[in-house]
């Protein structure tokens, strides 16, 4: 269990949406510093937020995120994006992106990642996944989420000798700009962030954050065409 009282963290996709509320849960429960990333350089006048540009789809960007947080101690894979792409009548560039993006960022960013958090004891990696990682019919996004989930769960596998927590996040609808066009029942970011740092400290390696996140989850045992919402068009 890692608890972020003095710790140094990095966010990524921590300008807005569930990344702004993440930093500022890490602060509001001690964090001495916060790395938060976006697209394009912004301003946070607060001290401890150290904001940082970042492109997950880039190695090179990736890279130089890590030589410039050398303290970090917890990572957040936040950065994402939500496409409802088809998979069949859709654009194949976009799929491949939201892949990049979604699998591949994670990825980059975990490995990254992973020699700074053994150098401070194995500190911890969390990655945002997505109730839809479980349910058919959002297209490429689901998709995209059903293979972080699985890439973070072998990543816990092969971290764990180094000591580093890996929590796997699922949430259904954060009321969020990602997801403000759905008419959907909507959990506030905070209320997420909360819930995300709850489960850290207490050494949990996945994170269900809200209810209906929980039923989906038991509902894998059942049919598999159960486990269907469209979003994808």
């Amino acid at each position: 269990m890692v608890a972020a009282a003095g710790k140094v963290a990095v966010v990524t996709g921590g300008r807005r949406g569930l990344g702004a509320a993440l930093v500022d849960e890490l602060l509001a429960r001690g964090a001495r510093k916060v790395y938060s990333t976006g697209r394009s350089l912004y301003v946070d006048e607060r001290p401890e937020v150290v904001p940082v540009e970042l492109e997950v789809r880039s190695e090179e960007s990736v890279a130089a995120l890590a030589k410039a947080a050398p303290d970090a101690e917890i990572v957040f894979n936040n950065a994402g994006v939500l496409v409802p792409e088809a998979l069949l009548g859709g654009d194949l560039e976009t799929t491949i992106e939201t892949f990049d993006v979604n699998v591949f960022g994670l990825l980059r960013v975990a490995r990254a990642f992973a020699p700074v958090l053994a150098a401070h004891g194995g500190g911890a990696l969390v990655d945002m996944h997505s109730v839809l990682s479980w349910m058919a019919g959002s297209g490429a996004y689901g998709a995209s989420k059903a293979a972080a989930w699985s890439v973070t769960n072998s990543l816990r596998i092969e971290l764990a000798p180094q000591h580093t927590q890996v929590v796997g996040v699922h949430a259904g609808f954060i009321d969020t700009d990602m997801v403000s066009a759905m008419d959907q029942p909507k959990a506030t970011p905070a209320q997420i962030a909360a819930r995300i740092l709850d489960g850290l400290e207490a050494g949990d390696n996945e994170v269900l954050a809200d209810d209906v996140t929980t039923a989906v989850k038991a509902a894998l045992s059942g049919p598999v065409e159960n486990l269907t919402f469209s979003v994808a068009g």
